[in-house]
């Protein structure tokens, strides 16, 4: 390369060797003629033959090396431009010998023009950058246009465009930065020209980088196309290389080749890898900078070599470091604060091309101008928009004239970089603080996070007027957050990422230790913050090579060991440590433990320092300036989430000593695994404490749940802590306990002390601490209400010994949550508002039927009836001192849903309180009279009332009861808002207490005959005052009382005198007998015989006080019926309608499809077929099935209705692998008072068969309501399930009569079709974005759903599964818990979260949509619908008539 530099050294003229005076005058009178002869293009030259030209050409020579005073040089270059045009398209104007041979004379003419860059005194002159854009100009259209160069001209021009790079780039930039050390002393420029340029002023900077830039766009264009059309030579490739060497202190230079590298990414990936990798887009500017015609191989080769060019990037350190020093100390100020922002720009680069090779697309709303504001660089603008705003007068040429009109493939002004990436900000003097840059993160994405920047608008520069780009804005620039794609399995091993960046990357994220130092020491104050930004860009790029590991793919060890010393140097929290690398690396490790790594997890005391050094700082002063602070907490957040669960499953691990042997600033030594447990919680409590953003709590209540419900099943299956210390000996080590943990600032907060890890304390914790957020701090945030309160419903059925004390506060907690969100103002009350308060219903409901004992205490009845009434009412009986009865108060609820919800509430107080208890199983009428079906005939046995027009009454009067009807009995079927239930009445004469078991029906004893003349007959005289009353004489006090007939009125006297005219009359008519002389003969009265036959429904009726007129009057009201309304049985389609009602479920009835998903596949069909056998599952497969719910067959209807067969999972599971719950005949149900989920797993035979595919279809729309669907053709299967769950389901609470009863309502929940759930069991974590949705949607049988969330489980080789939650993110309320992206869980607690999550998922869907009313709510439309079609229309004596009838 020296060589072939040194002989195309600047031609000197002959005129040189004359004075300056005469070599001037010679000029200017050679180029005027031929500077004439250009304005006419039709004009001949005046050069003909070849001595011509070359003497001219020795001028012109000399012409340029003149100074630009005047328009000789301007001449000079017109003349040469319009020369090389010969290879284009040649002209009159151009000298025949030109013409002729324009190759030679071309080559000539380029090593001419050398001379033009030669540095000079003036070249701050704008008519300097000028002449040389016009020079650039022409290269490139001769590059672009000629279509006869050789190879010698090709290489010519290749040389030129070095060499004048070289002159421009290779000095110090005009900001004063030193020249970089030369790869060889004879590619630098002579002393002399060097100390001129050191002497410019610094008002030519701008001038000067405008220039370079050109000139590196120029060059990398040129260079493309000679690679597409006559590839350059190997000694070509190496001058480059070397070159760009010397160059690299210059921004140009790296943004430029990060240009090129892109663009040329973007064409590889499409070559290596097809169209159905993720395409990698790059602006428009940049993808024409590689020709259309340049082949396959040549792409491949550009794109190595290309990319090699720059060599190693943490050179611009080592050259500073070991270069020569610089000759001021200004100038070593100024190029310590330039390299480290080339630095980073590298870095940049390079990021970028591996994202691209990763398969990750991101997109990003920020403008650049922003992310670069302290960079020192400035976005490209296009090198025209400069020179008009610097006085140039631009003049008419042929040259002109001849360029294309889309100019120079040019950077787009004011655009993003290609790929937009989240950049760092790099500061612009060398920080006093330790909050420097860090590199940009594509991880994480916020829910909640907005940016309030804008992208100034861009005004087109007219064409006589352009102006300077816009300066920076002055406030400071903060990480970006960019919607970042996962990356797609067809990506390359990581290996061979590692062998192509790793050396460079490993280097700079290392770039700060000293490799004189032992090993565990690092020289973390040497240039930290100066380089900090390209050193973080590298660490977050590592992670995201390592954590974007295939699940079956190994990373050779090298890689890994030097991977983790990166990691243990950057998570340093000490004060010397760099902020923005900590950053980078949390940012870009969500889920470095969830790829399983060779040894991660002994990382695991490195991470938890630096996670607790973030999330328990409320301020976070150190990342502030630099990174969204939410974005940071989250990444945080979710390596805490994958870190919890690794002391439970490897308890006896032992974390080793790390780095110098001091862990947080405390002395650690190596321990188990079990000994972190402590602090781990202590972070995840803390974090709760210092956590404001809504996402970012969420995500920490799931994880809350999910440690405690783990540490429950831990504790139940005898693997404690203690336990395991009692078999090995009892040989523990002393735990060191949070006090002994160094002081933190006075910023920071510390969780609660965790005393103890038991559950029961946990649960506690727990408890409180979100019942005292949930009324104070949260109660504003209905995102995070929601979600703590489903967190408390969980932590409800998790089985633990606390005391009922504890669980009534947090009862109480939940009432006074929703006094409060009722009592809003009017104004604050809407949608989301109501449904909250309806969530925190439901979570009493789960509370009152996992723990039903609570309503044992008055007080805690007491509280729960009152929030009732608050909801069904609007206000309460009793407020503080005023007590209003309920008659007195009008009906004004916070909203219908919220009125139904306290509905069900009540409801469930009454079945839980057993005051409304099950007395019978789930009979109906054809069950109670012995028929296979309900029909018209066995209802006419029946007598149906409505009472209050909510339940119907179906009474049988003459059943066969389990005794001998010996008293008067009833049976009852009362069909309510709540369900179907079956009541046995029986009337007894005397109290229950006093009742034997043998008592029957009271009848008289029989007695003889009385009689009638036995005894003494004595006649009395009756009288109404004694005998001696008239010989008392009266005083005047017996006259105070005056007589009755006084005191009447005329109108009583009246009616006194007919009422005695009446007396008298009967008493002459009872005398009659006596005056005729007949003796009347009076006999004993005795008991009529005993009855045996009872109007039974006529005797319950009247004890409830329903015969009365007021309960059958109609009130008059339109639309209201009376209290009691009776039901015409013999109307056609009435019982038709009654099992319509009967099917309608009076809890949540929800579903979820289960998928097994094996590595590499991509169709529906192999996924569909892999549970047909036991052999293509393994075994944790099925345990997770069996986890979920009892297998339930679903037969034919039985006989009575009420018994189905239920076998164990593992009888049921025969062979199979789980394809025998496909819904053909079993299914996996799991059902509690509240909620009723059917688990499905589809198999080919399934999706294949056509009865199957009616059963789907008939089960969907038994999950509608009656008015959506026709009756079906044939009655569904009823199905009962057994109380007895597996080990691993949530245990049964108390039982009652009639809860078994259970319908086959799988397929949906009753939100309808529009919605599904999907839980899918993949083998191969990358293959979840191969996963054939739509397919499977298809072999499902079912409607097209509108929204479908999918709940991914991927096992680990540690014994934990990785969750990926697929959901729709417009919703508010869409981050259901506590399954979250990035949750690691455990085999124990996997079952209870998904059922929980499966749950949470289908009740928002029910609060979100308008369509989906409750249970009890439907049910209640439908016996109104009954009601009014089926009303009897019989007056009241026709009534009453009838209940002395036989129905």
């Amino acid at each position: 390369m020296d060589q072939s530099l040194s002989s195309r050294q600047c031609r000197v003229s002959v005129l040189s060797c004359f004075p300056p005076s005469v070599g001037r005058d010679v000029v200017v009178a050679v180029v005027k003629p031929l500077g004439a002869g250009l304005i006419n293009p039709d004009t001949h030259s005046l050069l003909r033959n070849d001595r011509q030209v070359k003497w001219t050409m020795e001028v012109l020579c000399y012409g340029l090396t003149l100074s630009l005073d005047g328009d000789t040089v301007k001449l000079c270059v017109d003349v040469y431009t319009d020369w090389v045009m010969a290879l284009v398209s040649p002209r009159d104007s151009i000298p025949p010998p030109i013409s002729r041979e324009p190759n030679l004379y071309v080559q000539k003419i380029l090593r001419h023009l050398y001379s033009l860059f030669i540095p000079r005194s003036e070249q701050v002159s704008s008519v300097y950058l000028s002449l040389c854009q016009q020079v650039l100009c022409a290269v490139q259209l001769l590059a672009r246009e000629s279509t006869v160069m050789s190879r010698d001209t090709w290489e010519t021009l290749l040389h030129f465009l070095l060499r004048i790079n070289h002159a421009i780039l290779a000095q110090p930039t005009t900001t004063g930065e030193p020249t970089p050390l030369c790869p060889d002393p004879s590619l630098c420029l002579p002393v002399s020209v060097l100390s001129a340029l050191t002497c410019l002023s610094l008002s030519a900077g701008s001038v000067w980088e405008q220039l370079s830039e050109l000139a590196m766009v120029v060059l990398f264009d040129v260079w493309l196309l000679s690679c597409s059309r006559c590839f350059p030579s190997r000694s070509l490739w190496l001058m480059a290389r070397q070159m760009l060497s010397s160059w690299r202190h210059q921004p140009p230079v790296v943004e430029q080749w990060s240009r090129v590298i892109t663009a040329l990414t973007s064409r590889l990936l499409l070559l290596t890898f097809g169209p159905s990798f993720p395409h990698f887009k790059v602006p428009d500017e940049d993808a024409v900078l590689i020709p259309a015609n340049m082949d396959n191989q040549q792409v491949s080769h550009t794109w190595f070599r290309f990319l090699h060019l720059l060599s190693n990037p943490v050179d611009l350190r080592r050259l500073f470091v070991a270069g020569s020093i610089p000759s001021s100390q200004e100038e070593a100020l100024r190029a310590d604060r330039q390299l480290p922002n080339i630095f980073f720009r590298a870095m940049r680069g390079v990021s970028m091309v591996v994202d691209a090779f990763l398969g990750v697309t991101v997109t990003n709303k920020e403008p650049t101008e922003q992310l670069l504001e302290k960079t020192g660089l400035t976005t490209r603008i296009h090198f025209r928009d400069w020179l008009p705003s610097l006085g140039v007068a631009v003049t008419r040429s042929p040259f002109r004239d001849r360029l294309p009109s889309y100019g120079l493939s040019r950077p787009r002004s004011g655009s993003a970089p290609p790929t937009p990436v989240n950049i760092l900000s790099v500061p612009s003097a060398p920080p006093t603080t330790t909050t420097s840059s860090p590199p940009h993160n594509r991880r994480i994405k916020p829910a909640n996070v907005s940016k309030a920047t804008s992208k100034p608008p861009v005004t087109t520069p007219s064409p006589h007027h352009w102006k300077f780009p816009p300066p920076h804005p002055s406030s400071p620039p903060s990480l970006c957050s960019s919607s970042r794609s996962p990356p797609s399995p067809l990506r390359c091993n990581m290996d061979s990422l590692l062998h192509l960046f790793g050396c460079w990357l490993f280097d700079a994220a290392l770039i700060n230790r000293n490799p004189g130092l032992p090993a565990g020491h690092c020289d973390v104050t040497v240039m930290s913050d100066r380089w900090s930004a390209g050193r973080a860009e590298a660490c977050g790029t590592l992670c995201r090579i390592f954590t974007c590991k295939k699940t079956a793919e190994d990373i050779l060890p090298v890689y890994l060991s030097r991977f983790y010393l990166v990691l243990l140097q950057g998570l340093q929290v000490s004060e010397e440590a760099c902020p923005p690398v900590l950053a980078s690396i949390l940012l870009n490790s969500t889920c470095l433990f969830c790829c399983d790594l060779r040894g991660v997890n002994l990382l695991l005391p490195s991470f938890l320092s630096a996670v607790e050094n973030v999330l328990l700082d409320r301020e976070l002063l150190r990342f502030k300036n630099f990174v969204s602070l939410v974005d940071l907490r989250r990444a945080s957040i979710l390596i805490l989430l994958s870190l919890l669960p690794l002391p439970q499953q490897f308890p006896s691990v032992q974390s080793e000593v790390l780095l110098d042997g001091r862990f947080n600033g405390d002395d650690v030594t190596a321990d188990s695994f079990l000994y972190l447990k402590p602090h781990l919680l202590s972070v995840l409590i803390g974090a709760l404490h210092t956590e404001t953003d809504a996402s970012n709590t969420q995500i920490i209540l799931g994880a809350m749940l999910n440690l405690v419900q783990d540490s429950t099943l831990l504790e139940a299956a005898g693997q404690t802590q203690q336990e395991t210390e009692s078999q090995h000996g009892g040989a523990a080590r002393p735990r060191r306990t949070g006090g002994t943990r160094g002081t933190s600032a006075n910023r920071r907060t510390r969780g609660t002390s965790i005393q103890s890890d038991t559950a029961a304390i946990l649960w506690v914790q727990f408890v409180r601490l979100l019942t005292q957020r949930l009324t104070a701090q949260w109660k504003n945030d209905s995102a995070v209400c929601l979600s703590a309160l489903e967190v408390l419903g969980g932590l409800a059925k998790v089985q633990v010994s606390v005391e009922d004390s504890e669980r009534r506060r947090a009862l109480s907690s939940v009432c006074s949550y929703i006094v409060f969100q009722c009592s809003r103002p009017p104004p604050l009350h809407s949608r989301d508002l109501h449904s909250i308060i309806v969530a925190a219903f439901y979570c009493l409901n789960v509370w009152l039927t996992q723990h039903p004992a609570m309503l044992h205490q008055q007080e805690c009845l007491l509280e729960v009836l009152e929030i009732v009434e608050l909801g069904i009412s609007g206000s309460k009986s009793r407020q503080e001192q005023e007590v209003r009865c309920k008659e007195e108060k009008e009906l004004n609820p916070a909203s219908l849903r919220v009125k139904e919800a306290a509905e069900a509430t009540l409801s469930c107080v009454m079945q839980v309180s057993v005051a409304f208890p099950f007395l019978g199983g789930p009979l109906d009428e054809s069950d109670l009279i012995g028929c296979s079906t309900l029909s018209d005939n066995s209802g006419k046995k029946f007598r149906y009332f409505v009472v209050d027009s909510s339940v119907i009454l179906a009474m049988l009067e003459d059943p066969q009861g389990p005794e001998p009807a010996s008293c008067p009995s009833l049976t009852m079927l009362i069909r309510g808002p709540s369900g179907r239930h079956t009541w046995t009445l029986q009337l007894h004469l005397q109290p229950r207490e006093g009742r034997t078991h043998t008592q029957q029906t009271l009848i008289p004893e029989h007695r003889g005959k009385p009689q009638e003349d036995s005894g003494i007959q004595c006649g009395v005289k009756h009288q109404l005052f004694p005998e001696h009353m008239d010989r008392v004489p009266s005083v005047k006090a017996d006259l105070s009382i005056p007589a009755l007939h006084e005191t009447f009125p005329k109108e009583v006297q009246k009616q006194l005198e007919h009422l005695q005219e009446v007396i008298q009359r009967q008493q002459q008519v009872e005398a009659q007998p006596q005056v005729r002389g007949r003796s009347i003969i009076m006999t004993t009265c005795r008991p009529p015989p005993p009855a045996t036959k009872f109007q039974t429904a006529r005797l319950f009726l009247s004890h409830l006080g329903l015969l009365t007129p007021e309960t059958l009057k109609d009130p008059g009201t339109s639309g209201v019926p009376a209290q009691l309304v009776s039901l015409d049985s013999t109307l056609p389609g009435f019982s038709e309608n009654l099992r319509r009602l009967d099917q309608l479920p009076s809890r949540n009835c929800d579903s979820a499809f289960i998928f097994y998903m094996k590595a590499g596949q991509r169709t529906a069909a192999e996924i569909l077929k892999n549970v047909e056998s036991s052999c293509n599952i393994p075994s944790h497969f099925l345990d997770f099935l069996s986890s979920l719910g009892q297998p339930v067959e679903v037969g034919q209807q039985q006989v009575c209705g009420v018994s189905t067969n239920s076998s164990e999972f593992s009888a049921v599971l025969g062979d199979s692998g789980g394809g025998v719950f496909n819904g053909e005949r079993f299914v996996l149900m799991y059902a509690d008072d509240l909620t009723e989920i059917t688990f499905i797993v589809p198999s080919s035979s399934s999706s294949s068969s056509s009865s199957s595919s009616n059963h789907i279809r008939t089960a969907v729309d038994g999950m509608k309501s009656p008015e959506e669907v026709e009756p079906p053709a044939e009655p569904p299967s009823n199905l009962q399930s057994n109380s007895d769950f597996c080990q691993d389901c949530t245990p049964q609470p108390t039982s009652y009569p009639g809860e078994d009863m259970k319908s086959f309502r799988f397929a949906l929940s009753s939100v309808g079709s529009e919605s599904k759930l999907l839980i899918v069991w993949v083998e191969h974590f990358e293959d979840i974005e191969s996963f054939p949705l739509s397919d499977l949607l298809s072999e499902t049988n079912t409607e097209t759903p509108t929204s479908v969330q999918l709940i991914f489980i991927h096992p680990l080789k540690t014994g934990l599964y990785r969750i990926r939650f697929h959901g729709k993110t417009t919703s508010k309320f869409s981050l259901v818990v506590p399954l979250v992206n990035g949750s690691v869980v455990s085999k124990r607690s996997l079952g209870f979260l998904v059922r929980e999550t499966v749950t949470n998922c289908c009740h928002r869907r029910r609060l979100e949509s308008d369509s989906a009313p409750p249970p009890h709510v439907r049910r209640k439309h439908m016996i109104s619908d009954i009601i009014q079609r089926y009303h009897s229309r019989r007056s009241e004596p026709a009534f009453y008539c009838s209940l002395f009838q036989d129905p």
